[in-house]
């Protein structure tokens, strides 16, 4: 096994039925599909032994979480003596729907760019199959203050895939809904920040990877379609509760190095490490207020659940943040703010991004 394509599943047994046959089918020589179960209680771990027999399930003890869940199918899969020559690690959701041929262009772009730490297909949406969908569209982007987008999606605005984004090209981040990464580099990080338990741990992942001096891809040969929303609801308080105390863990974890990288131009060492801090505070202390005109617009909209989960976010981050110091070229941050720009331009923020990046 040199490719082992990973779901994590937690109670999706009807996608697994939609869509493992036809996984299991696009397998080339040396990839196997794996499933990995997050204590699931919906019949699916009995589905798979009964429907799917030659599939490995590795079973989790309960829900562990998306970053918890796959870094422990990691270590289980790094245990298996047919995965002693693992070299890729794909992470791929349960509701993505993989064509023949899918996986054959992203283990030949890794195997030629080994300076190539991850790397992810275009992303279409299955539902309707010529554009692109929210989760990762044409690869990831994230702005000055931390906010994610993609080269075809910005805030809620989907692209038509018209052959834009066809040549192979470095990104900020990929998608964890599809995402390769070279064994090595994963173990070499310690895998996913068990602290996000999900959403936006990918990105803080590919942050980390190119604060190693790594690259993060997009192989538009290769393209899956993702039905999106699989477990959590986008109106889930819970869901957006993740979402803003992810991206506050994430920044904090990678702006000030980010920063001391960039400022790093024959300065003494100690004197970058607190230039870059002092950046990265007021940066994070920026977003934290535009995090709080966020709940209150949601308060003001008469959702106060959504205002108290963001209202709880602020509070987690600050309880789950970790002081690390400073430690590469560093990863480029969009220079301007995504929100305003997508309100102002429309759909003519696609081409406003692709002339500048």
């Amino acid at each position: 096994m040199r490719t082992a394509v990973v779901i994590l599943n937690w109670n999706t047994k009807d996608f697994l039925e939609r869509f493992l046959p036809g996984l299991v089918k696009s397998m080339p020589e040396g990839a196997e599909v794996v499933v990995a179960d997050n204590g699931s209680d919906d019949g699916s771990v009995n589905m798979l032994k009964e429907r799917f027999p030659l599939v490995k399930v590795i079973p989790l003890d309960k829900n562990h979480g998306f970053t918890g869940g796959y870094n422990r199918a990691f270590k289980a899969l790094k245990a298996m003596p047919e995965a002693a020559d693992l070299e890729y690690f794909v992470l791929i959701n349960s509701d993505i729907e993989a064509p023949k041929g899918w996986l054959e262009p992203l283990v030949k772009w890794m195997d030629i760019h080994p300076e190539c730490a991850a790397c992810a297909p275009k992303l279409h949406s299955w539902q309707d199959r010529d554009r692109f969908e929210y989760a990762g569209a044409a690869g990831g982007l994230l702005d000055k203050f931390g906010y994610p987008f993609c080269r075809g999606r910005v805030l809620k605005r989907l692209e038509m895939d018209s052959g834009q984004y066809e040549s192979p090209s470095k990104v900020f981040w990929a998608t964890g809904a599809c995402l390769m990464v070279r064994s090595s580099d994963y173990e070499k990080m310690g895998g996913l920040d068990e602290r996000f338990f999900a959403h936006m741990e990918e990105i803080d992942l590919c942050w980390r990877l190119q604060l190693e001096g790594r690259q993060i891809w997009v192989v538009p040969e290769s393209v899956v379609y993702h039905v999106g929303g699989g477990t959590l609801p986008n109106d889930s308080p819970w869901k957006l509760k993740l979402n803003y105390r992810n991206n506050r863990l994430m920044l904090q974890n990678n702006l000030a190095k980010t920063y001391a990288l960039r400022n790093a131009m024959g300065q003494p060492t100690g004197q970058t490490a607190q230039k870059a801090l002092r950046q990265a505070r007021r940066v994070i202390a920026l977003r934290d207020r535009l995090d709080l005109c966020s709940a209150f617009v949601y308060l003001l909209a008469g959702k106060p659940k959504l205002f108290k989960a963001v209202r709880d976010a602020r509070v987690e981050a600050a309880r789950l943040a970790s002081r690390e110091t400073v430690e590469s070229m560093p990863p480029v941050l969009f220079p301007r703010w995504i929100v305003p720009l997508a309100m102002i331009k429309g759909n003519g923020i696609f081409a406003f991004i692709r002339k500048r990046i």
